[in-house]
Order: C-alpha cells, then structure tokens, then sequence
C-alpha cells in the first residue's frame, strides 16, 4: 500500500469537488446564480434574499464532513472511463446527503451538528427546513446542465429519484422505531434500514459514476449494489461509535436521547429479552423533557451495554461484513489504481 495517506493523493480530486460545490451553493450568492437558479421572471427578488435561503445550506457545508461520497463517485467513475466526466454530478450525492441531516436534526430534535448548533437552532426551524428540502431538489438540475446524452440523462434522474425516495423511506423506519420503545427491529430489518438509509447515496454515487463515464446499466446495478452494502458498513459502524467512543462533532449517547435501536440495543435485547422492560424505561426517561435525568439515563444504558461485548459483536459484524464486501469488489471491478483506492477509502472510512 502507498506510504503517502490515501487523502493526500486524492487532493486533486478533493479540491475538484469542493470547487464544485461551491458553484452550486456559493458562499456568496450573485445576480448570475440567482437567474440561473430561478429564471429571470424572478430577477426581481433581491440577491440577499436569495443569500438568506441559502445560508442554512452553505454554513453546514463549510463546516467540512468527510467528503467520501463524491470521492467514492469519482473513484468509481475513474474505474470505468474518466473521472472528470463524473465531477459534475459529484455535488449531486453531497449536498442531498447534507440536506437529509438538516432534516435529520429537525426530525431528532438534535442541537448540535458537526460541534456547532444545528442548523434549525441557528437559522430558525422553517428557514432551516427550507434549506434541507431546497438541497434534495436543487442538485437533480446538475443532470440537465452537464454534457450528457439524453438517453444517459434519463437514466440519471431515474437513479436520483430511485435513490432520494429509498433513503426517505429507510429515514421513515428509523423514525418509526424511535418513537415505539415496544418496536425492537431484528438485525436483518436494522440492516435493511442501513441500506436504505444511508447506504442509498453510496448506491446512487456508484450507479451514476459509471453512467457518466459511458458504462453499462448492468454495471451500474452491480456496482451500485456493492456501493450500498459499504454504505451499510458505516451506518453500523457510526451507530457503534456513538454508544462508544463518540462521535466528533456529535454528543455521545444521543442516538439513544432520540430513541435509536442501533445495532448493539437489538443484539442486547436479543440476548438478555427479560431485560426489555428496563431498558425501554431508560430510553423514555431519555427522551423526556428533564435534560438532566435524560443524561443520566443515557449513560446508565450504555453502562448496561457496554461489558455485554454487544457494542464489539455489533463492529464485528459490521467489520465482516465490510470484508465480504470488499471481496465483491475486487471480484467484479476491473484491477486499477482507483479500485484499490475504492477500498482503502471504505477500509478508513469504517475501521480507520
């Protein structure tokens, strides 16, 4: 393996996608970005309201986030053709993945978003909400101003669509089981949540990478499939972090103050199911209204977790899984630079 870190020999690519994102969602919005977004029967509309709308958008994206999503479309990309014929598309699965956490937040009732007030406690709940739904839509245009045939355009925007209403409904089932302490899912509807929910993005990222560069559907659905697994992979392993370690940027425990079954709760629930009564007592106690005794009943859950060796069997299985995984990868993409690179990135991104 190259003793240089993976991120520093993808700077070229970095840099490529930051400058992207910002032409789509600039820092500071102009008369020219207002007509191209709006049309000119609009023009009249002041650009520092324009600026307002957008503000809730452009502050979450310049506090940074892993960025793996683009990257991993490009790597993809690169895979298959060039990967400069991808580079439009990539703030396709970035901004609509940071529009989905604006709305995450709103829906958790989440203070804090990357280790700064989240973006509804900022802006303000409507004006933030605005901007998270504005983020789903505005990238689907991307498709019509790149250089791309109609045929691949149409493919395209099935693809965005596909995969923008499976991360809703995957967003919908982890919404369903915070709210019901008696709704404990089993590990093969929590996995299918993961793939739907955050393993969504990692699939259109794959499916319109491979699209873009000239490929075959068929490629696409195979390559799309093995994106969403990687992407599942870092949804257990996310969920993991945050009853243990932490999360950066994240309050640790907080999964549990929304009432999040993660995988370490079910394999728990599973394995000690007289203990059921107490520990949905502790989650309604952590999703009251006394901030206090909410933490508290946080950490007395994870002390309850934490020497069961769940939270280890939870990263065990996310770790094999992410090995089969891998294995499919080299298996059904041609050896390259960038499919080694494609699985190093996933290899940092869940175990690193």
């Amino acid at each position: 393996m190259d003793s240089i870190p993976l991120l520093e020999r993808l700077k070229d690519k970095i840099e490529a996608v930051e400058a992207e994102i910002q032409r789509v969602i600039p820092e500071r919005i102009d008369d020219g970005w207002a007509r191209l977004q709006s049309g000119n029967d609009l023009s009249s509309i002041p650009v520092e309201l324009w600026q307002r709308i957008c503000d809730p958008a452009r502050d979450l994206l310049g506090r940074g986030g892993k960025r793996w999503r683009p990257l991993f479309m490009l790597l993809c990309a690169e895979m298959y053709g060039d990967w400069r014929l991808a580079l439009p598309l990539t703030p396709m699965v970035e901004i609509a993945h940071n529009g989905s956490l604006i709305v995450d937040d709103i829906e958790d009732g989440a203070v804090q978003r990357r280790g700064e007030a989240a973006e509804h406690i900022k802006f303000g709940m409507d004006l933030a909400l605005n901007a998270g739904n504005l983020m789903y839509f505005l990238p689907a245009r991307l498709i019509d101003t790149a250089s791309f045939t109609d045929s691949q355009k149409l493919i395209l925007h099935r693809y965005y669509t596909e995969d923008l209403v499976r991360l809703h409904f995957g967003q919908g089932l982890d919404i369903l089981w915070h709210r019901d302490h008696l709704n404990i899912p089993g590990e093969e509807q929590y996995g299918q949540m993961c793939r739907l929910k955050t393993g969504g993005l990692a699939r259109l990222a794959a499916r319109a990478a491979v699209i873009a560069v000239g490929g075959r559907q068929r490629t696409a659905e195979r390559l799309g499939s093995i994106a969403e697994d990687f992407g599942a992979c870092f949804q257990i392993i996310d969920d993991v972090k945050n009853l243990g370690p932490g999360v950066p940027g994240k309050q640790r425990g907080d999964d549990i103050i929304e009432g999040k079954k993660s995988l370490p709760i079910i394999l728990y629930l599973e394995r000690y199911p007289d203990r059921q009564p107490q520990i949905r007592e502790l989650f309604e106690i952590a999703g009251g209204e006394d901030s206090e005794s909410a933490w508290k009943a946080v950490e007395q859950l994870i002390e309850r977790i934490a020497p069961s060796g769940c939270l280890e069997q939870a990263e065990g299985k996310a770790r094999t899984l992410l090995a089969e995984t891998r294995d499919n990868l080299e298996r059904f993409a041609p050896r390259c630079r960038a499919r080694d690179q494609l699985s190093e990135l996933a290899d940092m991104l869940i175990t690193g």
